[in-house]
C-alpha cells in the first residue's frame, strides 16, 4: 500500500473516533438536560405542612337578646291621672306605686257599701233570730241572708275599684314606658306603663331540626352581643315542636345581667358540643369538588394531589378549624386553582406561618 493509502485510512479513522466522541457526550448532555427539565415540567405549588390538635367544637347560632319579664299595665279603671310616682328609665321594685287615679266618686260609694252591709247584717241577725224563735218563715231569714252576700260583694266591688286607682309595679324591673302625664284622662285598657326585667337576659335563637339533638337543657353556652359584651348562660328550654316553615326549633340561654344589657339585640350563641381533631387554615385555601363539595387539596407521599374533604368546626379572626383531614398533611395553600387531582406538583415550602393565616 502506498502512502497515500496509509493517509486516507489515518484521515478516516480520524473522522469516525471524533465522531463517536461527539455522540457519547452530545447523549450525555442530552440526558443531563433531560434530567434537570424533569422538576420544571411540573407544575410548582406551594405548601404548609398541619398538624391537627383538639379544638372545642360549637354549634353557632344567630338570636336575640329578651326579657325575662316585658309587662304591658293597663288601666283597670277610667279616670283622670292624679299623680305620677316614678320616671321612665327608672328601676323600680315590686309593689312599688308608679300612676295614681283620681278616686272620683268612689270613696262615697265605697261608705254607702259599707253602711249597706252593716244594715243588711242587722237585718239578718234579727230574721235569723226571729227565725229561731218562730216568729219568721225560712224564707224571709233566706232571703235575708242573700241581700247580705249582694251587699258584701258590692262593697268588695267598689273596694276593688279603688286599688286599681293606684297603679304598681308587678315585678322589679326597669320602667321602659310610662306614656301619661298628670291631668291626662284614661279609660279601661289604655297603656298607662311598660316593665321590663331584663336580668337574667334570655338569648332566644332557633336551631336547625339536624342539631337540635345536640343540646342538651342545663349545657352552658356563651353569648356575644352586637356591642362585643360577652356572658356566659346556660340552656333552660328546648322546644319540643319545630316551625312550620324553617323546621327549626326554639332554643333559650338564660344569662346574668347585672349590667342590666338592653334586650331586642342581636348576639351570637354559641354551644360547646366537645372535642375534636381539628386544623387551623384559611378559607383562602379551601377549594370545591365537581359535586361542590368543601375541602382542600393536599399531597401524597409521591406529590399527588388529593381532594379532602372537610367539616367547618369553628370560623374565628383569621382562620378556620376544619375536622376529616389526616393528622399531619402537606396542605397545598397557593396554586392549588391550577392542578387537577391526581396531577404530581413540585413541592415548595410556604412562606413562615407567622403570614399564613391571611383572609
Amino acid at each position: 500500500m502506498n502512502l497515500k493509502s496509509y493517509l486516507l485510512a489515518a484521515a478516516l479513522l480520524l473522522l469516525l473516533s471524533v465522531w463517536m466522541l461527539t455522540g457519547l457526550f452530545g447523549q450525555d448532555q442530552s440526558t443531563d438536560d433531560t434530567a434537570d427539565q424533569t422538576p420544571a415540567s411540573l407544575m410548582s405549588v406551594q405548601v404548609r405542612e398541619l398538624t391537627s390538635e383538639p379544638v372545642l367544637r360549637e354549634l353557632e347560632v344567630q338570636g336575640q337578646t329578651e326579657a325575662e319579664a316585658d309587662i304591658q299595665l293597663r288601666a283597670e279603671v277610667a279616670g283622670q291621672v292624679m299623680a305620677i310616682e316614678a320616671a321612665e328609665g327608672d328601676s323600680v321594685s315590686q309593689g312599688q306605686l308608679l300612676v295614681e287615679i283620681a278616686m272620683g266618686d268612689r270613696a262615697s260609694r265605697q261608705a254607702e257599701a259599707e253602711a249597706r252591709v252593716m244594715q243588711r247584717e242587722a237585718d239578718f241577725l234579727a230574721a235569723e233570730r226571729l227565725g229561731d224563735e218562730g216568729f219568721q218563715s225560712e224564707v224571709a231569714v233566706a232571703q235575708a241572708r242573700a241581700e247580705l252576700a249582694a251587699a258584701r260583694a258590692q262593697l268588695a266591688a267598689i273596694e276593688e275599684q279603688i286599688r286599681h286607682t293606684q297603679i304598681r309595679a308587678p315585678i322589679s324591673g326597669h320602667l321602659e314606658v310610662l306614656p301619661v302625664s298628670v291631668g291626662d284622662y284614661v279609660g279601661v285598657g289604655d297603656t298607662v306603663a311598660r316593665v321590663i326585667d331584663a336580668d337574667p337576659l334570655i338569648v332566644s335563637a332557633n336551631i336547625a331540626q339536624q342539631n337540635i339533638q345536640q343540646v342538651k337543657p342545663g349545657r352552658m353556652a356563651q353569648v356575644e352581643l352586637a356591642t362585643g359584651d360577652q356572658l356566659e348562660g346556660r340552656v333552660r328550654f328546648i322546644g319540643s315542636a319545630a316551625s312550620d316553615g324553617a323546621r327549626t326549633f326554639r332554643v333559650e340561654v338564660e344569662a346574668a345581667n347585672p349590667d342590666r344589657l338592653p334586650v331586642g339585640m342581636s348576639a351570637t350563641l354559641r354551644v360547646p358540643l366537645g372535642e375534636v381533631e381539628a386544623h387551623r387554615l384559611s378559607p383562602a385555601w379551601l377549594s370545591l369538588a365537581d359535586d361542590g363539595e368543601i375541602g382542600i387539596k393536599g399531597l401524597d407521599s409521591d406529590n399527588r394531589v388529593m381532594f379532602y374533604p372537610v367539616e367547618i368546626v369553628r370560623a374565628e379572626r383569621g382562620g378556620l378549624w376544619v375536622s376529616g383531614l389526616p393528622s399531619n398533611l402537606r396542605v397545598v395553600v397557593v396554586g392549588q386553582g391550577f392542578v387537577q387531582m391526581g396531577e404530581q406538583v413540585n413541592p415548595i415550602p410556604a412562606e413562615p406561618v407567622s403570614h399564613a393565616l391571611v383572609n
